[in-house]
């Protein structure tokens, strides 16, 4: 039985959780449209007051570990929510063609690198894949970018490219308005693409190119669906410590099959893999001595060989 004092504290609570900005009963992944309702492309400084920088403002304020339980309650059947919505995402999108793809935030729009990560993602998502990244800027919004623009050609991708390219930097003025220009000048097609930030980058704004957003408050919980959801493989481009971190994190799912069989782990970029950051010959090392068994390895700097390895793969499984 709830004793007064009891039920006081029950509406003290629901109180609290009305009045918080963010739903902690929303059904639904959020698309950019939501996170960024009050933005004004035509007006930078608007971003201040839109839906998505307002949560990331709260977070702030209360501190990343709120001392206060029940800001604390309120995360958590948030993050819940997302978590549930996104298994329902998965129950009409097939699990075993998500591929991700890691890299690094600080990836200029005008890297020879962002271009081949959006073709790559551009030509996988029009052959059935969902592209999954951690949806913030980078080698992530290349990836969002692609699969936003699946089903046109090398002309339309040139196009968006060239728009976006005054503002190479998420640090840069004209950054998201640039990337909302593009979406009006190309509109949404049939496709879509899965996008997982965090407000604890909240720093680092959404790419809007994300057809689908599962946005929570717990990085360890958006990091191990970022590397679980993606069962059809892992595309690594170059970056640093976050991509790092997934590389071994992943290794270690692959190694133990965590769920049943090891999906395939692709580095993209020799030269970076190899002797800039030598991960591969580490991975390769620990293989051969037994360290690591199960992994499914790839180098290469061909987009073609990429994809030919994930359509081998979803192959496979398909028949299995």
């Amino acid at each position: 039985m709830i004793t007064a004092t009891g039920y006081d504290e029950l509406k003290d609570v629901m109180a609290y959780l009305e009045q918080a900005p963010f739903d902690v009963t929303r059904k639904t992944l959020y698309s950019s449209a939501e996170l960024y309702e009050g933005y004004c492309p035509d007006d930078e400084t608007s971003y201040n007051s839109c839906f998505d920088y307002k949560v990331y403002q709260r977070y702030c304020s209360l501190g990343q570990h709120a001392r206060n339980v029940k800001e604390l309650l309120a995360r958590a059947l948030h993050d819940h929510c997302i978590h549930a919505a996104l298994a329902r995402f998965f129950k009409e999108y097939d699990h075993r063609r998500c591929v991700g793809i890691m890299g690094g935030h600080a990836l200029l729009r005008t890297d020879k690198m962002f271009r081949e990560i959006a073709r790559l993602s551009q030509r996988l998502t029009q052959q059935g894949f969902v592209m999954l990244s951690g949806g913030g800027p980078g080698a992530m919004e290349a990836t969002h970018l692609g699969a936003w623009l699946a089903g046109r050609g090398d002309s339309e991708l040139d196009d968006a490219l060239a728009m976006m390219s005054p503002s190479p930097s998420f640090r840069d003025q004209g950054w998201l308005c640039s990337a909302f220009r593009v979406i009006e000048r190309f509109p949404r097609g049939e496709y879509v693409s899965l996008g997982i930030p965090t407000w604890l980058y909240g720093h680092e704004p959404s790419t809007p190119f994300a057809t689908h957003i599962a946005k929570f408050f717990e990085n360890s919980i958006r990091e191990d669906n970022i590397l679980t959801l993606a069962f059809g493989g892992i595309i690594y481009t170059p970056g640093s410590a976050g991509t790092l971190q997934e590389i071994f994190q992943e290794a270690v799912q692959n190694h133990y099959l965590s769920y049943g069989f090891a999906s395939p782990m692709i580095f993209l970029g020799k030269r970076y893999w190899t002797e800039e950051i030598p991960v591969y010959p580490l991975i390769e090392h620990l293989m051969k001595t037994g360290k690591y068994k199960n992994l499914q390895l790839t180098l290469t700097d061909d987009i073609d060989e990429a994809v030919a390895t994930l359509q081998t793969f979803s192959l496979k499984k398909s028949m299995s």
